[in-house]
């Protein structure tokens, strides 16, 4: 088979869907030595995504999320002479030349439309066409699965789960005692901070509305209040997103400037640092369509404490601690008894181990294949 992967959205971000399209695109030269395999490429991107003799790099001119892409990328695809196209970015392109796939990430801009400004709006609004223009889709949850029923009318049947993974660079380190790092703030000009290994409760991701930090922020101001307690430090790994000006404003009514570090985006050997040297990984989320840092974090040995929402409860199964999301003494309570509880976490990190070896790249790349030998063979 001629396999083309759009591969475009790689030149402008690095995270999220870029990271999934270029795990799965190795672990698909990796899984089969038959096929070939053409990485559409913006112009921007000079280098090859995969510098491999399996992998031809085309180079188109359409942006990501361009206003016209579902009939400027048709153009480009057409003379590329493909056996199959398969999107990542969750839209297919019109009169494609050959059978199309659609990875859908999650429903977060219909669960939450004010998040989106008109732009994305109107490239979003594509996602509700695509998932019938597409001759397969697949759903990277069970849970993201179901909303595509519920919301879109896709049945379940014509929709394939493949879970996500965590990138092979995340892993157990060996840490010495009092291990630390200093870090220059990516959100606070002139702000420096040195962290201690065991001494941090860790939170990853962007910094929006779904991730439900304040009941985080709230559940730290309660733990920071009780006696006896030890000074927590908060550290926020993750971009600014969007209406997030509520965040830094409850942190400083709560009293925790002191407490809570914003490190703005991190690269991924910083990424594997912290998660390796946080005593507690948290994720509160409202909603995830899968929760790849969860992953990462159980990945490195992270204990951690996990909203029971959406399809966290698949990627985390029984190895963290599952919480409601907007129960903030229950939070509180959680993370103080596990900051304490050194047996807990022992327990918590080798349970976590064995969960995320449960994902792998490889196994999806072998279930990504079996779709488009279904979809080029049939």
């Amino acid at each position: 088979m001629r396999i083309g992967i759009d591969a475009r959205l790689n030149a402008y971000r690095y995270g999220g869907i870029p990271q999934y399209t270029y795990q799965l695109s190795a672990a698909l030269v990796e899984q089969s030595s038959s096929d070939q395999f053409v990485l559409l490429q913006h112009w921007r991107q000079r280098k090859p995504l995969l510098p491999m003799a399996q992998v031809q790099r085309a180079t188109l001119v359409t942006p990501p999320h361009h206003r016209l892409e579902r009939y400027s990328l048709a153009l480009e695809v057409w003379p590329r002479q493909l056996d199959l196209l398969h999107c990542p970015d969750m839209v297919v392109p019109r009169l494609c030349p050959c059978p199309t796939v659609v990875t859908i990430h999650d429903l977060a801009f219909v669960r939450y439309p004010y998040i989106l400004d008109q732009a994305a709006q109107r490239y979003y609004h594509q996602v509700f066409e695509s998932i019938w223009r597409a001759s397969a889709v697949i759903a990277v949850s069970e849970a993201t699965r179901r909303d595509i029923v519920h919301v879109l009318g896709r049945p379940a049947a014509q929709i394939d789960v493949v879970y996500e993974a965590a990138a092979p660079s995340f892993r157990p380190l060996s840490l010495p005692d009092g291990d630390t790092r200093s870090f220059a703030s990516g959100l606070a000009r002139g702000r420096a901070y040195t962290l201690t290994s065991g001494e941090f409760v860790l939170f990853v991701s962007t910094l929006e509305p779904r991730k439900n930090i304040p009941t985080l922020l709230q559940a730290v101001h309660i733990c920071c209040k009780r006696p006896a307690n030890p000074p927590y430090r908060l550290v926020l790994a993750g971009a600014r997103g969007w209406h997030d000006d509520g965040i830094f404003k409850l942190v400083h009514r709560l009293g925790l400037d002191d407490v809570v570090v914003f490190l703005g985006g991190v690269d991924q050997e910083t990424l594997l640092w912290l998660y390796n040297a946080c005593r507690v990984y948290v994720n509160p989320s409202l909603y995830e369509g899968f929760g790849l840092p969860v992953l990462e974090a159980m990945a490195c040995g992270a204990p951690s404490l996990v909203s029971h929402t959406s399809s966290l409860p698949e990627v985390a199964g029984s190895a963290a601690v599952l919480l409601a999301p907007l129960d903030t003494v229950a939070w509180a309570d959680a993370l103080e008894h596990i900051w304490h509880n050194a047996d807990e976490r022992a327990s918590r990190r080798q349970q976590g181990l064995v969960q995320a070896a449960r994902f792998s790249w490889q196994q999806a790349a072998r279930e990504t294949l079996a779709i488009y030998r279904r979809l080029v063979l049939q």
